[in-house]
């Protein structure tokens, strides 16, 4: 079956199939998150980003071999619902932005800063800190060896914008700078963009609107 990155709440999930990676996405919760599974295929471990909603959905989605790892995005209520949960029943150790840690009421084991690199079996992430939308989101970049690059965004950047400021210029500008310095600036329009709600974008697709996104301001 080839990925869409189509899901719904109370749907099946969509893999996404890599040479050296898994990618399961899932949507929980009533604010409909997408949470994702990665398992490294050559060591089976997993690593989970958003324990968003339903742990029994995310419990089941990860199955009997356990997670290594939670990344919380940010420190947005909707995204760690289930953290305690997922935590709870697996022991897995817990990531976050540096700035965000202290607004998850679960403890971070690691706290993450730009360009730190997160691990699941051999495989390598790197996070990318963008401020804005809360400060201390981080991205999630997996620089496929045998591809295009893929970005878990959080909700930083979705298609056909940056995430939430609420009208505060300021954190707009500080935001629209990071997505345009970090993410685009840094990655080919191949990329792939996995956000924290709704379907999937590539940067290529995004990319031709990012000036009239500065104009209108949000």
């Amino acid at each position: 079956m080839t990925y869409s990155g189509a899901v719904k709440v109370g749907g099946p999930a969509d893999v996404h199939e890599l040479p050296d990676l898994m990618i399961s996405k899932v949507a929980v919760g009533p604010m409909d998150n997408n949470a994702y599974l990665l398992r490294c295929r050559a060591t089976g471990e997993q690593l989970l980003i958003d324990a968003a909603n339903d742990a029994e959905t995310l419990l089941t989605l990860i199955g009997d071999d356990g997670i290594a790892s939670v990344v919380t995005t940010h420190q947005h209520g909707d995204h760690w619902q289930a953290l305690a949960g997922v935590v709870g029943a697996t022991r897995a150790r817990t990531y976050a932005g540096r700035e965000d840690a202290t607004g998850i009421p679960v403890p971070t084991d690691v706290l993450v800063d730009d360009g730190d690199t997160i691990t699941v079996g051999r495989v390598t992430l790197t996070a990318r800190h963008l401020v804005g939308h809360t400060p201390g989101s981080i991205a999630l970049v997996y620089d496929d060896p045998h591809g295009h690059p893929h970005v878990f965004t959080g909700d930083c950047l979705f298609p056909g914008g940056v995430g939430n400021t609420w009208k505060d210029p300021n954190a707009f500008a500080s935001l629209i700078d990071d997505v345009e310095t970090k993410i685009f600036g840094a990655l080919p329009d191949e990329t792939w963009v996995y956000p924290g709600h709704g379907g999937d974008t590539t940067l290529g697709a995004e990319r031709p609107h990012l000036a009239e996104w500065r104009a209108r301001g949000w």
